[in-house]
């Protein structure tokens, strides 16, 4: 019995692993409900706040934040962190991943940089601009979406996809922002 249930989890566990893309029910997910929680004022506001707060940031700055950001990580004192995770719309990004019921494991919201706007839980770094969640979304238009490989999170011992995607002006249309959604690849 122990055989058969170990064999099964084994083969379960190989289809995620062997899966080039998520399944398209990820990517529908995605678009059917969490796309609309970022043409929200409270969504749209605190994007772009964050792209004018960091619209003259150096390249040497922008390394730095994400460098006391990983530095921080773990650690009782956390400054940087708590900026953005103490902020009502990280609160509110909290509170819709509680909502999906073990569905969606994690959220981040991204300026036009790549730095952290809002997140639902505390990210290894700062800024992702140099990732593919936000170099296949936000550089490529308003339209682009992003879905990761499926694989194996080490913190929750899950299969997870990241599905990213830019975020528009709800005004004029033009690319803001981009956002990555983690999804629980077993939960579809």
């Amino acid at each position: 019995m122990k055989k058969t249930l170990l064999s099964t989890a084994f083969v379960f566990a190989a289809s995620l692993v062997n899966a080039a893309e998520p399944d398209a029910g990820m990517v529908d997910f995605v678009n059917s409900t969490a796309r609309a929680w970022f043409q929200t004022d409270e969504a749209q506001a605190a994007i772009k706040a964050s792209n004018a707060e960091h619209a003259s940031v150096s390249e040497e700055k922008l390394i730095q934040l994400d460098r006391e950001w990983r530095d921080q990580v773990g650690q009782s004192d956390q400054p940087l962190i708590a900026s953005i995770m103490d902020s009502s719309f990280s609160d509110t990004l909290r509170a819709h991943a509680e909502a999906s019921q073990g569905v969606i494991s994690e959220i981040i919201v991204m300026d036009n940089r790549g730095m952290n706007v809002a997140l639902s839980s505390v990210t290894s770094d700062f800024w992702q601009g140099d990732e593919a969640k936000y170099l296949e979304t936000y550089p490529r238009g308003a339209d682009a979406m992003h879905a990761g490989d499926i694989e194996l999170d080490e913190s929750s011992q899950t299969y997870q996809v990241q599905v990213s995607f830019t975020v528009t002006d709800s005004a004029t249309g033009n690319a803001i922002g981009c956002v990555t959604i983690g999804l629980n690849a077993e939960a579809f």
